[in-house]
């Protein structure tokens, strides 16, 4: 059974998604503050999150940056570009406004729990000179470290995945979930562009080639 914690301080929109939850067969755990999210997920196995932004206590793009491995869908009254795009590039893996629709909502969480699912297994993912290791979600290039964040770790991932072919935009875009109308190809070139610059930080080599109108692969 897998364990969904729900952060949300409104107890309306809080008990219509627990209850859709708890409908589909999943453990519910139940959060209406920042600070009570972070110390369930230190102390909880959870294989996704669903986060409110404007919370008590620590509101949830401080809770995004502190978590690491669990994924995380954003649920807010926020609508501007700006904040789902800054919420994506922080780390969440998908953004959804409210008023949502819970059929919509449904969809996404199983989106994303089969992409977890699916997840390398391997600690590590190495192609040439190149390593990333999971546990730290950090590239190594000539054993020289970059940072990533969770969105920039996972589109490394597919690319390492995938070293010897193209991976294209679709598969790329549903591997980190953006909501394809407001985040879609656009904000997949900055993420791209930004693990080029820490890369050239680096080293002056290419390391991810662009494939024109079809998407991205590692230069070999």
């Amino acid at each position: 059974m897998k364990t969904i914690l729900v952060v949300e301080d409104d107890m309306d929109i809080h008990n219509l998604i627990r209850e859709m939850l708890e409908k589909e067969n999943y453990r519910v755990l139940n959060s209406y503050s920042g600070t009570e999210a972070l110390l369930l997920i230190e102390k909880e196995k959870i294989d996704l999150i669903l986060l409110d932004l404007m919370l008590p206590g620590l509101n949830g793009e401080e809770i995004i940056k502190k978590v690491k491995k669990t994924p995380i869908i954003v649920i807010s009254a926020k609508i501007s570009p700006e904040d789902k795009v800054n919420v994506l590039l922080n780390g969440a893996n998908d953004y959804i406004t409210k008023p949502f629709d819970t059929k919509e909502l449904l969809a996404r969480v199983k989106v994303q729990l089969r992409i977890n699912e699916n997840a390398v297994e391997n600690k590590e993912l190495t192609y040439k000179d190149m390593r990333l290791d999971e546990d730290s979600h950090a590239l190594y290039i000539k054993e020289k470290q970059i940072y990533l964040t969770k969105t920039e770790y996972a589109i490394i991932e597919q690319l390492l995945l995938n070293s010897k072919q193209v991976v294209t935009k679709t598969k790329l875009l549903e591997r980190i979930s953006y909501d394809t109308l407001d985040c879609d190809e656009n904000s997949l070139k900055v993420h791209i562009s930004n693990i080029r610059k820490k890369i050239r930080n680096i080293t002056k080599e290419e390391y991810i080639e662009s494939v024109w109108g079809i998407g991205f692969k590692i230069h070999e």
